[in-house]
């Protein structure tokens, strides 16, 4: 008589499932057109009103688009990096979390799928601003390695909070909870060099803005595209980011252990 062995299912590899995720957030990403529109559409709508309402007043010799784009792309990206968490945070309280535990997958992959997703997203609404720019007077003496060099430092910083929105949507306890704290994050760049410069601002608040992470980023992009040079903002550009990413990942990992448990 023979026995019947019950064979386990071997587990899919780790660059298979995370591209089976990364399609399913693409597609998800597709059929919710209001979101991707909005996360264009709201930087575009800024960037018109700054240059074409604000930037007379703030710059009378009409180059104030100049120094605006910086500020109007990172706050692109983070519009668009918010809708991350609002994603992470409706997939850990929807169910599918506990269908995906009795897969032989890796399910922290649904996280990776979400934040290359929105890198994606991100980079895709980054190319129609700069485009939107471009037609509203944008002009940059850069050469193609400081445009690649500009690029390099964007696709880190929408990285960096991606995944640290990622943590907020693991953490929080609703889609809802997730949009209201992620939002929190968004007023950043209106507290940093973005808009003016932080010599203008209150002497109480320039500390603030001259030592918190978005200056140095929108400094070291507005220096690569205007073919200035950046000082030691690239620095400290790259040092935010990393550690900001670093922490962020180690924090999705043991939060998403925590609530999802590991596989």
């Amino acid at each position: 008589m023979r026995t019947l062995q019950h064979r386990v299912p071997k587990p899919a590899s780790f660059g298979v499932t995370n591209l089976v995720f990364i399609g399913r957030s693409l597609r998800h990403s597709l059929r919710n057109v209001e979101s991707l529109v909005m996360a264009i559409m709201l930087p575009v709508m800024l960037m018109l009103l700054f240059t074409y309402v604000f930037g007379g007043a703030i710059d009378p010799s009409g180059d104030y688009v100049v120094y605006v784009v910086p500020g109007i792309i990172l706050l692109c990206a983070g519009f668009g990096s918010s809708s991350t968490a609002v994603d992470v945070a409706t997939d850990m309280t929807n169910g599918i979390i506990d269908r995906f535990r009795t897969m032989p997958i890796r399910s922290l992959s649904v996280v990776v799928g979400h934040v290359v997703a929105s890198l994606v997203r991100n980079l895709l609404a980054t190319c129609i601003v700069i485009g939107v720019a471009l037609a509203v007077g944008f002009r940059s003496d850069a050469s193609v390695l400081e445009w690649a060099g500009a690029l390099g430092v964007i696709v880190l910083f929408i990285l960096t909070f991606t995944w640290l929105f990622a943590a907020i949507g693991l953490v929080t306890g609703s889609p809802s909870a997730a949009s209201g704290y992620g939002f929190a994050l968004l007023f950043l760049p209106y507290l940093s060099s973005a808009f003016v410069p932080t010599s203008t601002m209150p002497s109480w608040l320039q500390g603030l803005a001259n030592h918190q992470p978005i200056t140095p980023v929108i400094e070291t992009i507005r220096g690569l595209l205007s073919g200035t040079p950046i000082g030691d903002n690239g620095w400290w550009a790259i040092g935010w980011c990393t550690a900001i990413l670093i922490l962020a990942i180690v924090w999705c990992t043991l939060a998403f252990r925590r609530k999802a448990g590991q596989r």
